[in-house]
């Protein structure tokens, strides 16, 4: 198959920066329904105008690219050792071009591998089937929603929620509580891959295997269809909405398999996905390896998601250009637009590790700090950024608030939001948190203006501290110098909503 790799290639570059329309509609649907000129609506509109400008540009979506997991069908006798370096060698191009942030961490050193490849990376799984040509199917899922995925060892209490047994009501209760857990942190709007059934490792294969499904199809079997829609209108009541800023839309599909199970074990396993639902397909000819046809398209041209390419201002944001005083931060509000401008640097878990016990290489008094992992390609001497949204932050949590104390860091840009130990540093020190727009990371490509450097690059691309020149970045106020948490608020309020579905109504 000469073709097998250009194909490969060609279906990682449309998978990472074109949404299938199946997510575009669901999307859509989303943008109706939710309130205009609330937090939930901008976030929905920054997404949409995100999706039209990675499809224009074949650029990524989001900047976390995930693991890629290539699910392939093949004729009996295929050459899957030879397929599988192909791919291999699609996915480090891919990389080399930007079209993939490089992931691909070893667990024992820490060290990045650069292109993606490592063990066990990328993930490829093989299937033989009788028909005369090949499936293949890529599904590239972000550590930020990943993080999210959870699974259920049933009879189990949960709170809100009571006793969930072995039926399909303990099902049912088990679900919306993965949609309460993960609040904004997996950039909802989220769709669900669930598994009832098999062992811990087999669920949660056979839960990933679910997004696989298109969002409008119908479960063959009624009893889950019944389940899935029962699921899609109870979460879109619980108020967590867009980003988690509370709001009508929270969930934008919900797919359930069963699989068989040994008699001790009853598991539940939920793989969230974030609104970058970045699933594609193709099938080959098995001659040749090039595209017969892509499996989530329709025959009709890919439409855009909105004709607007900026957000509309309302003239209540406020505009802040580093170095950012104490007065100027604790005059913000929870719910408050900001429009940041000047020098704003990068740092995740590596660098917040790192900074605990070391001096920043720049002066971080006044400064902010972006939770962000980009993809960055070197072009002669200079950077350019291809891709640059935030990344979850509550994983700095353990981190975050010594950095602000020690390094006198005046705001911290992320998404998801940030815990009661990070909350208390803010007001103790005035700072704030500003919630970006998680998977918005070609719209906020274009607000950086300049590359000014870059430290750590041993850390790995992702991890590097890189410093970074925007204008008019936008932003909102979800925890301030007052110390008050919208996600706290949004958090405690869908926790009582979650109570009222403790039981099934009749």
């Amino acid at each position: 198959m000469k073709h097998f790799k250009q194909s490969i290639y060609n279906l990682i570059v449309d998978t990472s920066s074109n949404l299938p329309p199946d997510v575009r509609r669901a999307l859509s649907r989303a943008m109706n329904v939710e309130i205009p000129a609330t937090r939930s609506a901008l976030a929905l509109q920054t997404i949409a105008i995100n999706v039209d400008m990675a499809a224009n540009g074949a650029v990524p979506i989001c900047q976390d690219t995930g693991m890629p997991t290539f699910e392939i069908r093949v004729p009996i006798g295929a050459n899957e050792m030879r397929m599988k370096k192909e791919i291999e060698e699609a996915v480090e191009q891919a990389t080399k071009d930007g079209k993939l942030r490089p992931n691909a961490v070893d667990s024992l050193t820490g060290k990045n591998s650069g292109n993606n490849l490592g063990e066990g990376a990328p993930v490829v799984h093989f299937e033989q089937w009788e028909k005369n040509r090949v499936e293949v199917r890529l599904l590239l899922k972000g550590g930020g929603c990943e993080n999210k995925n959870i699974q259920y060892s049933l009879p189990t209490e949960l709170p809100n929620l009571g006793r969930a047994d072995r039926n399909l009501e303990g099902v049912r209760k088990c679900i919306m509580h993965a949609v309460y857990q993960a609040q904004g942190q997996g950039c909802s709007v989220g769709a669900l891959g669930v598994a009832i059934g098999g062992d811990r490792t087999s669920g949660y294969s056979f839960a990933k295997h679910q997004l696989f499904r298109s969002l409008d199809d119908v479960n063959p079997h009624p009893e889950l269809a019944a389940l899935e829609q029962r699921i899609m209108e109870d979460a879109n009541k619980l108020g967590i909405g867009t980003m988690g800023f509370g709001g009508a839309q929270t969930l934008i599909g919900c797919k359930i398999g069963a699989l068989h199970r040994l008699p001790a074990s009853f598991f539940v396993s939920v793989a969230y996905n974030c609104w970058a639902f970045r699933r594609q397909g193709v099938e080959l000819d098995a001659n040749t390896g090039t595209i017969i046809r892509w499996l989530y398209k329709d025959e009709a041209p890919v439409s855009r998601m909105t004709e607007d390419e900026s957000l509309p201002l309302t003239g209540r944001e406020v505009r802040l250009t580093t170095p950012l005083s104490e007065e100027q931060i604790r005059s913000l509000n929870v719910g408050d637009v900001v429009l940041l401008s000047g020098l704003v640097h990068t740092g995740r878990d590596a660098l917040h590790h790192h900074l605990l016990s070391h001096d920043s290489p720049v002066d971080l008094s006044g400064g902010v700090i972006y939770h962000c992992g980009p993809v960055a390609l070197k072009q002669g001497q200079a950077w350019m950024i291809n891709a640059a949204g935030p990344t979850t932050s509550i994983r700095e949590e353990p981190y975050q608030a010594d950095i602000i104390r020690k390094f006198r860091v005046r705001a911290v840009i992320g998404k998801g939001g940030m815990g009661a130990k990070t909350l208390a540093a803010l007001k103790e020190c005035g700072a704030v948190y500003l919630n970006a727009i998680g998977g918005a990371a070609q719209y906020y490509t274009k607000c950086i203006e300049k590359v000014e450097g870059v430290d750590f690059l041993d850390f790995g691309i992702p991890e590097a501290m890189w410093h970074l020149r925007v204008k008019d970045f936008p932003a909102v106020v979800t925890m301030d110098a007052q110390g008050k948490s919208l996600h706290a608020d949004v958090e405690k309020a869908s926790a009582t909503k979650l109570a009222e579905f403790a039981e099934l109504a009749s």
